[in-house]
């Protein structure tokens, strides 16, 4: 059975990325997948910086989500697009975790895997560009970046009160890409 760590780039509380990217995970597990569903803002560390790695070693929280990706088969992520790029605090727990520890093998948690992506935006774009950086860093780490990549436009309207995608198409669209990450993951594994 593939796992999946599934998760937004956001830090909001109401995050529209966290909202599609649970529904995503929906779809995976019912083609079959394990799936962990966190927010990324329970993991939140300082930013990387190589003297405070040597003066206090990894963050707590960066060592836990780490520990997460490395334990999983896969991720599906839902980022924001901030100025045509994914956001600092997806870029952060990134590069914390790329940090390697004595005796593991250069990005354990990230070589291998798999990884399936989408975005969500009030705009008419839907966060689109932001995915292009990132799919690029994601391959350059050792990760296998489905093609398939869903961007959710004018998300404000199809997300009721409670963080819930509420439209039938998105959520077709969002359950069809979980699917399709699971079964990806599945053949890489």
């Amino acid at each position: 059975m593939a796992k999946l760590l599934a998760f937004s780039g956001s830090l909001r509380k109401d995050s529209y990325n966290q909202a599609i990217v649970t529904c995503a995970a929906q779809g995976a597990q019912a083609a079959g997948a394990e799936v962990t569903v966190v927010h990324l803002a329970d993991y939140i560390a300082p930013l990387f910086c190589e003297d405070l790695e040597a003066q206090s070693g990894m963050p707590e929280q960066a060592r836990a989500f780490k520990a997460l990706l490395t334990s999983h088969d896969g991720v599906l992520i839902a980022s924001p697009e901030y100025n045509s790029a994914f956001s600092a605090a997806l870029k952060n727990a990134i590069d914390w975790a790329s940090r390697m520890d004595e005796g593991e093998t250069p990005l354990a948690p990230f070589k291998g895997k798999s990884a399936t992506l989408m975005a969500a935006s009030p705009g008419a774009l839907g966060g689109l560009r932001g995915l292009v950086s990132l799919r690029s860093l994601l391959s350059n780490l050792g990760m296998h970046v489905h093609p398939t990549q869903q961007a959710i436009s004018k998300v404000h309207t199809l997300v009721d009160e409670q963080g819930v995608v509420n439209d039938e198409k998105t959520i077709t669209k969002l359950h069809k890409l979980g699917a399709l990450a699971a079964n990806f993951t599945i053949n890489l594994t």
